[in-house]
């Protein structure tokens, strides 16, 4: 089943609700080698976007997204508004007059998300950043897809790879951002970017499985 203008919304949605649920702990995690406010600036961002999905619901899938980082970057605070509006802006430009994705497409549109991120925000795996999850994740994906798997299961593997990538930034020195001012007081924290870049996967994962059970 091909990827709908509403399940991308449908995606924004459960994005919203599970930054929301969980914004008391981003900003926790925020607060230990950051500004402590980074769930907050998410939430308040991702709020900003549903009330701004109304406006696009005819548009195609790339409209959608562009809006949506276009919106994030307006609403966002600190370096987590560019770097996820950025990701946002170039998934709806690979994404441009789509109305239905292919899952080969999907794919696409996280690669160039992580271009964007990169491109953005000079950073590469190992500097204890959004791209210690979105790296591997897109990893897990590409071969779970290879490997003939359904796009919600190929979806589930990469949230988990995106899950395990910012765990595995805890033992890191952070250096990028303002956790890096901390120097080697930033090793022993997970990083609150690479945690909500896990739970957006987890909600891409959610939807498209939901997708494919046909909920």
């Amino acid at each position: 089943m091909p990827i709908t203008v509403e399940h991308v919304t449908h995606f924004l949605t459960a994005a919203a609700a599970l930054i929301h649920e969980r914004r008391d702990e981003l900003t926790a995690l925020d607060a230990a080698i950051g500004d402590a406010d980074h769930g907050a600036n998410l939430d308040r961002g991702f709020t900003a976007v549903m009330a701004r999905l109304p406006s696009v619901a005819d548009k195609d899938i790339g409209t959608v997204l562009k809006t949506t980082g276009m919106t994030i970057v307006s609403t966002v605070g600190g370096a987590s508004g560019p770097l996820y509006g950025t990701a946002f802006v170039r998934a709806g430009m690979a994404l441009a007059d789509r109305h239905e994705l292919s899952t080969e497409e999907v794919l696409l549109a996280l690669e160039a998300a992580l271009d964007g991120i990169v491109a953005r925000g000079k950073a590469q795996r190992g500097e204890k950043t959004m791209v210690d999850a979105l790296a591997p994740a897109i990893e897990a994906l590409r071969a779970a897809l290879a490997a003939g798997e359904p796009l919600g299961r190929a979806l589930q593997a990469a949230a988990d790879a995106a899950e395990g990538g910012a765990k595995a930034t805890i033992p890191m020195l952070a250096l990028k951002g303002r956790a890096s001012y901390l120097g080697e007081r930033s090793i022993g924290h997970q990083d609150p970017g690479a945690t909500s870049t896990a739970y957006l996967l987890r909600a891409l994962a959610m939807t498209c499985s939901r997708v494919e059970e046909g909920a």
